[in-house]
């Protein structure tokens, strides 16, 4: 994971960021037994995604091109080259 960048985005930073207020805030209001506010921190939690989404799709992300994944065959290196 480390050799493609997997994460070291602004979008992923402020997503997971985001996401983990959530469950702490989420997990407060569990062990205070308030339903309510557990749910609030599982909306944040879920507004954490969708801000990371948003921030993917507005560029802040990592390109497409560069991920492993969406790399074609042609693109990719020899299984024993070393970069």
């Amino acid at each position: 994971m480390a050799g493609s960048s997997h994460g070291h985005t602004p979008a992923a930073w402020t997503g997971v960021t985001i996401a983990i207020i959530g469950f702490c805030v989420a997990g407060a209001f569990m062990v205070l037994a308030n339903p309510l506010g557990f749910w609030g921190g599982m909306a944040i939690v879920i507004l954490g995604g969708i801000v990371g989404w948003i921030m993917s799709a507005m560029g802040m992300g990592q390109p497409k091109k560069t991920h492993p994944v969406h790399r074609t065959a042609e693109q990719r290196e020899p299984a024993g080259a070393e970069s």
